[in-house]
């Protein structure tokens, strides 16, 4: 799956379109890279804080962040260190904006203190990007911070220095395959300047190579490499990559995108949150604007609710984060983005428990209201949407529940309520009717082991959203796909489509309280379709529906469950223009009478 986003997401930015759509059949998990046990042992100390701190700084900053999402007078939208590609820059013309780029604000102690504020563990800096401009004082190319335009500073090593005296760990970007102002390397001048055909071994050779030593042997102790875009990169470079890494730092990690399934962990694609747990060690990026490197276009900041409930949804999932802040022209962080990070950084220092070492969701998947994490004898549930009705629904919890209270707070009341003999109980606790906490509420569960139930349970108090994914289907296909709304802003979705006049699909659900339940699907489509709802084998209604071409919510209407227990609710289609549509999820919000 990430060869193929990827891949569109570079020939999406090479065509300059700003919308963009990608599908792939076959989404399985990255292979991460065999190592000896020996090795294991060398790098525990890095990967204990890959998977132990879940929550870490990138840094996209580099010659594009000089232009600030404008060229000569037009402005870019999106994704700000893709202009020279968006706006067509010849590469002699884009070098030469090197010349007076002297970022004098760049303060490295006042990012780590950010860092630490916010509450992450370490920081990964764009040490060279796409556009092939090193952050630091390259002996290979003087096509640098330092040497280029006279600067005289090494980005990376001020900022590794200021990391290794915080206790900070560093790691550092770099882009393996593509560089667009380095004859020989994918997307880059296929001559040199003497008209000398280059080939990606001759770029290989002669700058990534050397440049990566340099980094692995200037900078001190690395928490890893980020290599990014591997593009169609061949095995045996990927793993040449990889084995440097390691024979240079035998702690060092290297990220799943060297390519060819080699990394020490898995990169999953920008902006992306897995349905249900991921097993291995893996990781998500996301950014604090709609792009990486700074564009003054680009006002959509992301909120500081956002980001706790992104970096604790990834971390139930279990992954860990690394949230992007890209520098502005002078070097500086924007101040939208401290003031973010920090809010949020506020919630994360008082929730420790639920982000340092947290374990994934014993559930598997989100739950209606939030999410959950886990430490040993103990369930974190992360609160959301609270309940104004003054009861939080629990899935079934098979072991004993020795108490259950706020996080750092008061003891709360609960009860175990059974549903159906046949099937698991579900815990119902007692809450204030005010949210304790306006970013997200914790209840800390203590038990004498974690074993749940993970069936899914339609909750009584808030709307209940499931996706295709927790459903069964017949005549029609699964697919999965990405699409940006804007340019740079990932999203992504599973869906069911294909469909036939005898297709039907459905969701097998425990209702823990008997009344009416309003009931949504999101799907796209071309005209009007037909949809019959079922429960429990018994036809309800059919609704008819004009589909637009987003994925939008459309009212079914209201079902009555009349008895608690497990039910199945089905869809079929029944006419319209049902070929053309493409479902993503169900959603039910009970109906207060």
């Amino acid at each position: 799956m990430r060869k193929f986003l990827l891949a569109a997401l570079f020939s999406c930015i090479l065509s300059s379109c700003t919308v963009n759509s990608v599908s792939n059949d076959n989404r399985g998990k990255q292979h991460i890279a065999e190592v000896s046990a020996s090795q294991q042992k060398t790098r525990s100390k890095q990967m204990s804080l890959f998977e132990d701190g879940n929550y870490a700084m990138f840094i996209h900053f580099g010659l594009y962040s000089k232009l600030e999402g404008n060229w000569k007078g037009k402005p870019y939208w999106g994704i700000a260190e893709w202009i020279m590609s968006q706006a067509n820059i010849p590469a002699d013309e884009y070098m030469a904006e090197a010349a007076d780029f002297k970022p004098s604000e760049f303060d490295a102690e006042a990012i780590v203190q950010l860092a630490k504020d916010a509450g992450m563990k370490y920081i990964v800096i764009t040490a060279k990007h796409l556009e092939g401009f090193a952050m630091y004082d390259s002996d290979v190319d003087d096509f640098n911070i330092h040497d280029a335009g006279g600067f005289g500073r090494d980005i990376v090593g001020e900022l590794a220095d200021a990391c290794h005296r915080a206790g900070l760990g560093i790691g550092l970007y770099y882009s393996q395959y593509e560089d667009w102002t380095a004859p020989g390397a994918a997307n880059g001048p296929k001559t040199d300047r003497n008209g000398r055909p280059v080939t990606y071994d001759e770029y290989f050779r002669n700058k990534c190579v050397p440049q990566l030593k340099e980094l692995l042997t200037r900078y001190g102790e690395l928490e890893l490499i980020w290599f990014d875009m591997p593009g169609d990169i061949k095995p045996e470079y990927s793993k040449e990559l990889v084995d440097l890494v390691h024979e240079l730092q035998p702690g060092c990690l290297a990220s799943g995108r060297v390519g060819n399934g080699m990394g020490d962990y898995e990169c999953l694609a920008d902006m992306e949150l897995p349905p249900r747990n991921n097993p291995g060690p893996w990781e998500c990026i996301d950014a604090t604007q709609v792009g990486w490197g700074y564009n003054s276009n680009d006002a959509e900041w992301k909120s500081p609710d956002f980001i706790v409930h992104n970096l604790t949804s990834l971390i139930a999932r279990g992954g860990t984060l690394m949230l992007n802040v890209g520098p502005t022209a002078t070097g500086a962080i924007p101040p939208e983005a401290a003031k973010t990070l920090r809010k949020a950084g506020e919630w994360v220092h008082r929730y420790p428990d639920v982000v340092y070492g947290a374990g994934p969701s014993p559930w598997g998947h989100a739950l209606p209201w939030g999410d959950a994490v886990t430490q040993t004898g103990k369930i974190y549930l992360i609160v959301y949407d609270w309940p104004k009705d003054g009861k939080l629904w629990v899935p079934g919890i098979g072991s004993g529940i020795n108490g259950v209270r706020l996080y750092g707070g008061k003891s709360l009341k609960w009860s175990k309520i059974d549903i159906d003999p046949e099937i698991s109980s579900m815990t119902c606790i007692e809450i204030p009717f005010l949210q304790p906490d306006e970013l997200a509420s914790v209840i800390e569960i203590d038990v004498s082991d974690i074993n749940v139930s993970s069936m899914i349970t339609v909750d009584p108090s808030v709307s209940t959203e499931l996706s295709v994914v927790f459903g069964e289907h017949e005549g029609c296909k699964t697919d999965w796909w990405g699409w940006m709304d804007k340019f740079g802003e990932w999203k992504y979705t599973d869906l069911l489509g294909e469909f036939t006049q005898d297709s039907w699909f459905d969701w097998t659900v425990d209702v823990p309280k008997a009344g009416y339940y309003d009931v949504e699907l999101a799907y796209k489509g071309n005209e009007f379709v037909q949809w019959q709802v079922e429960l429990d084998g018994k036809v309800l209604f059919i609704n008819n529906q004009k589909a637009t071409n987003a994925y939008d919510w459309h009212r079914l209407g209201w079902i009555e469950v009349t008895e608690p227990g497990r039910h199945c609710i089905c869809i079929r289609t029944v006419g319209g223009d049902f070929a053309s549509a493409d479902v993503t999820a169900i959603r039910f919000t009970p109906v207060k009478l």
